[in-house]
């Protein structure tokens, strides 16, 4: 049976006539990285927060690693790690000295601390930096220095908020791999809130879409993906005539037809199943050359934008 490393039940919290989540239902089983998704304010922040006890729920349980968030907030926090909004670094401190306070906090003792210390800083290809002030660092680097404090304590589960927010694109690429090869390591489950869907696409086994604090969905990326409206299928060859187009648009499986690369290209978006040998023939009959027939499956992004868009509706 599948460990669950969350579990909420109807979790809500309201500021006011505001419902920041609302009914919230979901399981992230242990050991994955789950992606939280959604626009600003949609509620994805307020959500750890509810997660980790910073906040009461005002409607609603939860449950993080067997605990509940109202009865044993202390115990949840006690075996989480968490890098939200402030990355939690003391900047006229070394990096040494950063996680070497972290750790007496924790209270591990002084060989563990030690060894543990040195365990991250060489995971996250800091070790030979370590007595620099953090201050003098890249945003990158620190952002890598942040996670290794959250992982300091071996925690069980980390909260994660919009983590590679403002970095490059290097950088970014590095903490990802940093965080696969944790989850590989050390089977932490992570809970990851983000805008950028390609991370999310990359790196989450899991992913669930929250807009104005109502869960849209929850499946795997391909899970969603599938749920996409229509199939795409690009067409190049020669022919193309407009009469062949709007032939094509008459059809009730076809949902939209546009050419491009002068004419010597089509995208056909299909309804979803649809098949397209029916079009091909159509277009051969009609004297097109047609030289290479592919589906483009809608990315994370698509879906999303679509779940989105449609609760907007």
């Amino acid at each position: 049976m599948t460990e669950i490393a969350i579990r909420t039940e109807g979790l809500g919290r309201s500021f006011g006539e505001l419902r920041a989540v609302d009914g919230l239902t979901l399981e992230v089983p242990a050991g994955v990285i789950f992606g939280f998704l959604g626009p600003n304010g949609s509620g994805k922040t307020t959500t750890i927060r509810l997660l980790l006890g910073l906040l009461e729920p005002t409607a609603g349980q939860a449950w993080v690693l067997g605990h509940s968030v109202r009865q044993e907030a202390w115990a949840v926090r006690e075996r989480a790690g968490a890098l939200l909004e402030e990355n939690g670094l003391y900047e006229r401190l070394t990096a040494e000295e950063n996680l070497e306070f972290y750790g007496r906090i924790y209270r591990l003792p002084k060989a563990e601390r030690r060894a543990r210390i040195r365990e991250l800083l060489e995971h996250f290809g800091l070790w030979e930096r370590r007595a620099e002030v953090v201050r003098t660092w890249s945003r990158g680097m620190r952002q890598k220095l942040a996670l290794a404090r959250a992982l300091l304590h071996r925690p069980r589960i980390l909260f994660l908020d919009e983590p590679t927010a403002g970095l490059d694109p290097v950088a970014a690429a590095s903490l990802h791999e940093d965080l696969l090869s944790m989850v590989k390591g050390e089977g932490v489950t992570v809970f990851l809130t983000t805008h950028n869907l390609a991370e999310a696409e990359k790196l989450c086994a899991l992913v669930g879409v929250i807009r104005q604090g109502r869960l849209l969905a929850v499946g795997t990326p391909e899970e969603l993906q599938a749920r996409g409206q229509g199939t795409e299928v690009q067409v190049v060859g020669s022919g193309f005539t407009s009469e062949l187009l709007a032939a094509l648009e008459a059809r009730p499986e076809v949902l939209e037809v546009a050419s491009s690369d002068g004419g010597n290209a089509l995208r056909i978006r299909l309804q979803r199943g649809a098949p397209m040998a029916p079009l091909v023939a159509q277009m051969v009959q009609a004297g097109a050359a047609i030289e290479e027939v592919y589906k483009r499956r809608a990315s994370l992004e698509e879906t999303f934008l679509q779940l989105v868009e449609e609760k907007e509706g």
